[in-house]
């Protein structure tokens, strides 16, 4: 448990409004062996957007509340990230044993998932990122207009030839 020794500031929550409403000096006691020992620790309250509120406790004392809950925020967004790399990619082998390997290996999976997003907004289809993932492994070599690929609900699929009679796909045609 933990003792409130300042309500720093109280705000009510407003409805479709993202922001802190309340921040709080708190004190966590807490036992190593037979020390115990006091952690002081700010509490702050936010509400994001879609009125779901959030507790966040941080030892940083020099920053705002708002910074606080924007730190928390854009970490989430990271985490969000690495869980949709390791779900879609296969991010949980490394080919190689040492660091700059596992680098090459992450930046090659973050620039993959990048591509995948554009591909994902140009083809302007409401199908899971895994579904895209996994449709574009499948059809990697197979020389088939991905934007074709995506949008067509078909089974069918035409490959695109240019002028010297080879199939070649375009990401980024307009």
């Amino acid at each position: 448990m933990y003792e409130v020794i300042k309500k720093v500031s109280s705000l009510r929550a407003k409805k479709d409004t993202a922001r802190v409403f309340g921040e709080e000096l708190i004190e966590i006691s807490y036992k190593i062996g037979k020390e115990i020992r006091v952690l002081e620790l700010r509490r702050v309250s936010y509400q994001d957007e879609m009125n779901r509120q959030y507790v966040f406790l941080s030892n940083n004392m020099t920053i705002t509340a708002e910074e606080i809950a924007l730190i928390y925020k854009k970490g989430w967004g990271i985490e969000l990230l690495f869980r949709k790399m390791k779900q879609n990619f296969q991010l949980h082998y490394f080919y190689g044993e040492n660091e700059n390997a596992i680098r090459t290996q992450v930046w090659c999976t973050l620039i993959a998932q990048l591509l995948l997003s554009v591909l994902q907004q140009k083809a302007n289809v409401k199908k899971a990122f895994s579904t895209i993932a996994t449709m574009v492994r499948i059809h990697l070599v197979s020389m088939l207009d991905v934007n074709d690929l995506l949008q067509n609900t078909k089974r069918t699929w035409v490959r695109i030839k240019n002028g010297c009679g080879l199939t070649m796909p375009d990401l980024f045609a307009t």
